[in-house]
């Protein structure tokens, strides 16, 4: 006679017990973080993710989450670092995508870039 899985798992539970609901964690994917060149010339870019772990190649992943932790989390309340920059145009694209990003800008250059979003695009 052939026991069917299911028959032999309720079998073993005691009565009345429930079979226990285990959902695996939804794995945390971290924001995709990119850096472009006018016209896409060049364009570079890592993953993020908040709180940082071993394997972000960040290279100030702790000082990224921080600011925007501090912006709530809104790419466009960033702090950034402000100073001055010459006016010369060499324009910058970055993008910020994820679960809960969805987010890009354009900047006259990567000064400009810097000022605006502090440490979470410097790499």
């Amino acid at each position: 006679m052939r026991v069917h899985a299911a028959l032999a798992a309720a079998v073993l539970l005691p009565f009345g017990a429930a079979v226990p609901a285990v959902a695996a964690p939804a794995p945390d994917r971290g924001i995709l973080l990119t850096v472009s060149g006018s016209g896409n010339t060049w364009i570079r870019g890592l993953v993020l993710h908040c709180p940082p772990g071993p394997e972000d190649h960040h290279p100030d992943a702790a000082g990224a989450c921080a600011a925007l932790e501090e912006a709530g989390g809104d790419f466009d309340a960033l702090a950034g670092d402000p100073r001055p920059c010459t006016h010369e145009y060499d324009p910058v694209t970055v993008t910020a995508r994820g679960e809960a990003a969805d987010w890009k800008r354009r900047f006259p250059s990567a000064c400009a870039m810097d000022a605006a979003t502090g440490p979470v695009f410097r790499f």
